[in-house]
């Protein structure tokens, strides 16, 4: 609108200047001769002075059609500028959820890879208890094996049946004892087969361990990485924050982004009351019983606040609950699922009708746990609490709505 304004009142300027140009060439035409003639040396009239504001000026100003040609560069230099400030105003709320979305990825990897960690440096506990078992075994046969060997060297192959002889104190123990030697070669046999057994056992688990230790550098590695992943995410996110909260142009935007989200927020619950109803009773007459849908304290509370930094009047239709590492959402109330999917502004959303026009509204998660349909019962977990875009640190944004109406979620909800 303003470059319009501008176009037009320099077109307007323009035709004026063509009009005192052409009078001034009239009048400079007309009487510079009469000047001349009348006095060898006449002097100059103001009007034809060279300085500033004179005729002389004037008439080597630039002709109408280079101050034209001008204008139009000036109106194209503004709209190559213009087009490069919209291309600039991306959507700040957009680079949050991007962001918000990345984070939830990568927490998601470095939970599995956790796992994993735990999971190996389980097994390679293990294994190697076994193989210092399996070793404790090979070491009392090798030994067996040896007095055997030493016994053999000096005795022969009847070395059992001379040391049988040698131990027994008189001829009846040894006949006694002489039914044993049919079991001896049996016994040497299982030995000798178990010793083989552990040896085998011992190099099998050593490979395992040697395997169970090459991954667990592997996903040690692969942690590190996604901590690294995650810090420089979460590094980009306060960027962003930061940037947002010194724009206040960039703010209000935002702001109104969120306004434009609840409104069509708004319209997906009353399609879902239109089209689907639920009909669960009571949830009117529990205000100040519900239970908390996440551990935590009040960051920002609901309703019409006051930014502090720009002191600009908000209004917050929920309210964000600050919570701790890794928590999870639950259900305040038993109801339908009807909503459970990514919803702008609101970062993973969960919808329940609990009937009656009431609806809860459960966002800024990381995963979420339901379905559309699902019946879910009171305190029953529907997801694990993210990052919020607005605390940036864990948190969960609820809200309370009575047919479409927000309501101060916090009263509705046990005191503390």
């Amino acid at each position: 609108m303003q470059i319009v304004k501008c176009k037009e009142l320099k077109v307007k300027k323009l035709s004026a200047m063509r009009s005192l140009l052409h009078t001034l060439s009239y009048i400079l035409i007309v009487t510079c001769p009469l000047l001349f003639v009348s006095s060898e040396n006449p002097p100059i009239p103001p009007l034809l002075k060279g300085g500033e504001g004179g005729l002389l000026s004037i008439c080597y100003a630039a002709t109408p059609h280079e101050e034209y040609k001008r204008i139009q560069k000036e109106i194209d230099s503004h709209k190559g500028k213009l087009k490069k400030v919209k291309r600039r105003e991306s959507s700040i709320l957009n680079d949050i959820e991007k962001t918000n979305m990345q984070l939830n990825i990568v927490e998601a990897e470095l939970r599995k890879y956790r796992k994993k960690l735990m999971d190996t440096e389980s097994n390679i506990s293990k294994v190697e208890a076994e193989i210092s078992q399996n070793k404790s075994s090979i070491e009392k046969r090798r030994e067996w094996i040896k007095r055997k060997l030493r016994a053999m060297q000096k005795y022969g192959h009847t070395a059992d049946i001379v040391l049988l002889f040698l131990s027994a104190d008189d001829v009846s123990q040894m006949m006694r004892s002489g039914k044993s030697l049919q079991y001896i070669a049996s016994y040497e046999h299982r030995v000798l087969n178990t010793y083989k057994e552990n040896l085998e056992g011992l190099q099998e688990k050593d490979s395992q361990l040697m395997a169970l230790k090459t991954e667990l550098i592997k996903n040690k590695e692969k942690v590190r990485a996604d901590e690294a992943s995650l810090a420089e995410k979460k590094k980009n996110k306060e960027v962003i924050l930061t940037s947002v909260r010194k724009e206040e142009s960039s703010y209000t935007k935002m702001l109104r982004e969120l306004k434009d989200a609840s409104k069509r927020l708004l319209e997906v619950i009353r399609e879902a009351e239109k089209t689907d109803t639920f009909s669960a009773k009571g949830l009117s007459r529990l205000k100040g019983k519900l239970p908390w849908p996440v551990e935590g304290k009040v960051a920002i509370p609901y309703g019409s606040q006051k930014d502090l930094q720009f002191n600009t009047p908000i209004f917050r239709s929920g309210a964000y609950i600050q919570s701790g590492a890794d928590p999870f959402a639950k259900a305040v109330y038993n109801g339908k699922v009807v909503f459970a999917e990514w919803f702008k502004g609101y970062g993973q959303l969960v919808i329940i009708n609990h009937g009656d026009g009431y609806h809860t509204l459960y966002g800024s998660l990381s995963e979420i746990f339901t379905k559309v349909g699902d019946i879910i019962k009171i305190k029953q977990i529907i997801g694990r609490v993210g990052n919020s875009g607005i605390l940036n640190t864990p948190g969960l944004y609820f809200e309370l709505r009575y047919k479409g109406k927000p309501l101060d979620p916090i009263q509705w909800l046990k005191k503390r």
